[in-house]
């Protein structure tokens, strides 16, 4: 096996259409679906065998590794990694590949319940209300305050209205005015996002155990220390062979964050002092002014969860050969995202596997559902050829195999190529396996998805269209901009013209500019950005949009533009922007003067199927096209390309090869005629093959 194999996540490779196909009918292990293994009730070397040799059976070559409840070796004990051990071993012997999920359940970060119990001065920490005082009209409120107390803010109950007292040299002294007061005083304090433990009776969702302090290094390297050394120390020799890396779940904050060295990195980061404005986070109403200096905290924790979080334990992982995979939550609702886990962008830019999470239908042929974009633009971004889902957890409607294809199929049209599914739970009891999973059919799924998979992992991603996500308008509370980003998303794919959706800071700091495209770390060429109508812009994304712009690349501009131009801080931006270099399209739309602005299709259909997808990878010598029918009904057109060379089918159900029908070859490219059934997907490739 080579290395390229044992790291199929931390490189891009570009390998020539002959080279993809010698592994197509077949590939390693590491490309194929990955079932998510729960150990539930007691485990023993006997469960494990029966519980391998039956999931081999089905296909499957990689499994995901739960804590589950009901186990007699409690969760980080001795016993437990003995039968970690135990179950990695009994994969090898199988040529099966492990990952680990990092926590007893989730999210990751509570290491069983040690912080609780062990390291409590590094638990999780949050501001709130801590206690709310009615004071009447005329009355004084006045008190010394503990240290702990860091703002206080007098809020009248008839309207919401309020005000910030000021809480110089620790003393409270107000006399409300006319009206229904209360004073809140905002304590910084221990506060944890909730979390579902195995060793908890109820088997629920609570405060018991505690998550560390996600913006503290420190307390991250404790989080290695109680879980990942210790496999290191059962696991070792294992690490990048049978055990692939460690997989994170939904870390993030249910409060606004804190961490004892906020004021002195929001200072250093800002160029101000946040205390005198932590009071005014809670107004019922924000003013503009609280407004600003919100983002600006937004902006400085999400930056420290990236580097205190996300960074230590990717660079952990990859200084053993592991693979650090990780997705956060709500990534179907990314304002909820924005609120909990500050910027996916900022997060992701250090995970080696990017992901996100399908569940309770999320992806379902009654929606439209883009935000598996998310996970594959950070891939494609930072140079990194995988981005998975965890897909059919909590399904409501529980799929059949052909149902579970067209979730999958649809997840690969927007950039996934790695599967994890829900759940195979074990037991010390043999269990009738049910649904999808114990299908006669789910085999063949299992094949396709090895080799659909392996196909889209290969050579670069080769949409040439940047559509801008703004974060920082979400910081500012402008929810509305995330509405009409995937807007905008939706009409793009309806056309066939991929994209990736791009971050300021990549926008400002990564993305290089050659020859009028804008080119990110997998080698990628953007043509044309698009903006959508958004609250603020850096000074220095647009100074680079500009230079884009000068030296021939499309800078689109959907809607309104900015009404913030941000250089330090959010609290001194001034603005509105000046775009009127760019094309302006107020209307917001994708007007046919938008489209025929941006870069030509990479496939031209001759007439309008907005059912039918196509993503476009680029092989050295080849061109792959995935072509997707998400609808139920037959889509027939002819299919131009401006490439030309062989055309062949790659059939990821038989791993078989022929050469593709109906061909022609003109003088601007190849055409074909092209079929497809209710919810087929198919591979074509076109180029110099052999």
């Amino acid at each position: 096996m080579d290395s390229n194999t044992l790291r199929s996540w931390s490189a891009i490779t570009v390998p020539a259409a002959a080279e993809v196909a010698d592994r197509f009918s077949d590939p390693e292990p590491e490309y194929g679906l990955i079932l998510w293994w729960g150990w539930d009730g007691p485990m023993s070397e006997a469960v494990i065998v029966r519980d391998l040799d039956e999931i081999k059976a089905r296909g499957i070559r990689s499994v995901m590794i739960e804590a589950g409840y009901g186990m007699t070796e409690p969760y980080l004990s001795p016993g437990w990694f003995e039968l970690v051990r135990l179950a990695v071993e009994h994969a090898r012997r199988r040529d099966m590949r492990v990952y680990l999920v990092d926590e007893g359940k989730y999210p990751s970060g509570f290491a069983g319940g040690k912080f609780s119990a062990e390291r409590p001065d590094l638990r999780m920490q949050g501001l709130g209300v801590a206690e709310r005082i009615p004071v009447a009209p005329g009355e004084t409120l006045a008190r010394s305050l503990s240290p702990d107390v860091v703002g206080a803010l007098a809020v009248n109950q008839v309207d919401q209205s309020s005000q910030v007292i000021d809480l110089a040299g620790g003393e409270l002294h107000w006399t409300a005015p006319e009206g229904q007061w209360e004073v809140w005083l905002v304590d910084r304090g221990f506060r944890t996002s909730v979390t579902r433990a195995v060793s908890n009776p109820d088997r629920g969702k609570d405060a018991t155990h505690s998550l560390f302090d996600y913006l503290n290094p420190a307390a991250t390297r404790q989080f290695i220390a109680f879980t990942h050394e210790q496999y290191e120390a059962y696991l070792g020799e294992t690490f990048g062979r049978t055990v692939l890396g460690f997989r994170g779940d939904e870390p993030d904050f249910a409060h606004l964050p804190w961490t004892p060295d906020m004021p002195f990195q929001f200072e250093r980061k800002k160029g101000y002092d946040v205390r005198p404005h932590l009071g005014s986070f809670f107004e019922p109403q924000l003013t503009e002014r609280a407004r600003r200096v919100r983002a600006d905290y937004w902006e400085v924790w999400s930056e420290l969860f990236a580097e205190s979080f996300f960074r230590v334990q990717a660079e952990w992982c990859a200084a053993r050969d592991l693979a650090y995979l990780v997705h956060l939550n709500h990534e179907d609702k990314m304002a909820a995202l924005v609120r909990s886990e500050g910027d996916l962008f900022r997060a992701m830019r250090h995970v080696p596997v990017p992901g996100v999470d399908a569940i309770w239908n999320q992806v379902w042929p009654d929606r439209v559902a883009d935000f598996p974009k998310l996970a594959s633009s950070a891939a494609h971004l930072f140079g990194r050829p995988r981005a998975f889902s965890e897909s059919f957890a909590a399904y409501r409607i529980r799929p059949t195999v052909e149902q579970a294809k067209w979730v999958i199929d649809y997840q690969f049209a927007r950039g996934i190529n790695m599967l994890e599914v829900m759940f195979y739970p074990s037991s010390a009891h043999p269990r009738e396996r049910s649904g999808w999973l114990a299908s006669d059919a789910f085999p063949a799924l299992v094949r396709y998805v090895h080799r659909a998979s392996y196909l889209l992992s290969m050579g670069r991603p080769a949409a040439q269209i940047a559509v801008y996500y703004p974060t920082s308008s979400l910081w500012l509370g402008d929810e509305r901009a995330d509405e009409r980003l995937w807007e905008i998303t939706q009409q793009l794919l309806e056309r066939q013209l991929d994209f990736d959706l791009v971050d300021e800071r990549s926008l400002c700091s990564l993305l290089t500019l050659e020859e009028g495209a804008f080119v990110n770390l997998s080698g990628q060429r953007y043509r044309a950005v698009i903006v959508p109508a958004i609250s603020a812009l850096s000074r220095l994304a647009l100074a680079r949009l500009r230079a884009f712009a000068a030296l021939g690349g499309r800078v689109i501009v959907l809607g309104h533009e900015p009404a913030l131009v941000v250089e330090k801080s959010f609290l001194e931006a001034t603005g509105p922007a000046d775009l009127g270099w760019a094309i302006l399209e107020p209307s917001g739309a994708l007007t046919p003067r938008v489209v025929a602005a941006l870069p030509a299709p990479d496939v031209v259909l001759d007439r309008p199927c907005p059912s039918v997808k196509v993503l476009h990878r680029r092989w050295r010598n080849a061109d792959l096209y995935f072509f997707f029918n998400e609808s139920d009904e037959k889509q027939s057109c002819q299919a131009t390309w401006a490439v030309k060379g062989q055309a062949q089918v790659w059939d990821a159900w038989t791993g078989t090869v022929e050469t593709c029908p109906g061909v022609t070859y003109e003088a601007d490219g190849s055409r074909v005629a092209l079929t497809l059934s209710p919810y087929e997907s198919k591979f074509i490739v076109i180029g110099a093959l052999y």
